[in-house]
């Protein structure tokens, strides 16, 4: 699996679509798991109808358990299940605004983002990344090393990352300047405010549909469900040491959009249209955003990326993930430090609402 772990993402993106009509019965729930159990490839389509669709039956613990085991404990399914519960006990509040409602949210959620990133100040902050791989499909993801990373972030949007540790190894000068590429394997950048803007500028032309309603981390929210053209998009995927190539892509998603202060609160995205000959298959991204404050001010940034690429080596498939909690934002200019528990091994917990 050597070669698997040679890729750098950009930006990436969320699910495939399958309309589907009435609730799910539990006999077909259960028919399903099984049958993603033989065809992992069905993954998506089980989010989709549980999204789309919703249940009609009770979700016992005996079922969460099937889920788990036939899903090879997947938390993108387990998550789509809970939420489809959610809704088929309180149907009431699951019910999408109106049309025009939808569309005034997503124009005030542009404004305030757009906003958001004019007036984003210079910092630092810490990244803790947990590497792992798996044979594609399988979920079963071995730990492969333990990064400790330095970012800083200027206002005019230019990132820089610098390596302080791998597998708790500290990085001395000048190997301190090691930048995120140069340890190989996969790495992402771009979570702070590049995937945002992307989206909600205007010259994306990014098509939005409200699908359904959520609750995250005690916010009421909206999600929505986003395309950009790869003309548009213009996002940039490269593989390294295959054949040191890249490729533009397109990206799809979904955003959870929080109702009372238009502001966006969590990202699933894929990167849509990449070349059948191209070694990376998907990207896929879960950002997760909180408030943080630093010096005088409060932002709404990153606080766990969950990066997912799929890589075609001759007849086989591998994925990697990339855990990655962000850590201690500070003013520009402070110095990040290495703590006991950084290099530390944390279990891979799904992004929950809390």
């Amino acid at each position: 699996m050597k070669k698997v772990f040679t890729a750098t993402l950009f930006l990436c993106l969320a699910q495939a679509v399958f309309a589907q009509a009435g609730p799910l019965t539990q006999a077909e729930y259960v028919k399903m798991l099984y049958s993603l159990q033989a065809n992992p490839s069905r993954k998506d389509e089980i989010i989709d109808s549980l999204r789309r669709r919703g249940i009609d039956f009770v979700l016992t613990d005996g079922l969460r358990g099937l889920t788990r085991s036939k899903s090879a404990n997947d938390d993108e399914v387990k998550l789509a299940l809970e939420s489809a519960d959610r809704r088929r006990l309180n149907p009431e509040a699951a019910r999408l605004p109106s049309a025009k409602e939808s569309a005034t949210l997503i124009e005030s959620t542009r404004t305030n983002t757009l906003d958001a990133v004019g007036e984003m100040p210079d910092f630092v902050v810490k990244q803790q990344i947990q590497r792992s791989a798996a044979y594609a499909g399988t979920n079963r993801f071995r730990n492969l090393d333990r990064l400790v990373v330095a970012v800083s972030y200027r206002s005019s949007g230019e990132e820089s990352y610098r390596v302080l540790s791998v597998n708790g190894l500290l990085e001395n000068a000048p190997e301190a300047k090691r930048s995120y590429e140069s340890v190989g394997g996969t790495s992402s950048t771009g979570e702070f405010v590049t995937v945002l803007a992307t989206i909600f500028k205007p010259e994306s032309e990014t098509k939005f549909e409200a699908v359904e309603t959520d609750v995250l981390r005690t916010r009421k929210a909206l999600v929505y469900e986003f395309m950009v053209e790869k003309d548009r998009a213009k996002q940039f995927i490269t593989a390294v040491g295959y054949s040191s190539d890249s490729t533009i892509t397109g990206i799809r998603g979904r955003l959870w959009i929080d109702r009372d202060n238009a502001r966006v609160l969590k990202i699933e995205s894929e990167a849509t249209d990449i070349p059948e000959t191209f070694p990376i298959r998907t990207a896929k991204r879960i950002i997760d955003y909180e408030w943080v404050k630093i010096v005088d001010g409060t932002y709404l940034l990153p606080s766990i990326s969950d990066v997912r690429l799929t890589l075609r080596d001759k007849s086989k498939v591998f994925e990697t993930r990339n855990l990655i909690r962000f850590k201690e934002y500070q003013k520009f200019g402070s110095e990040v430090k290495i703590l006991d528990d950084d290099d530390v091994p944390e279990p891979e917990a799904p992004i929950k609402p809390s």
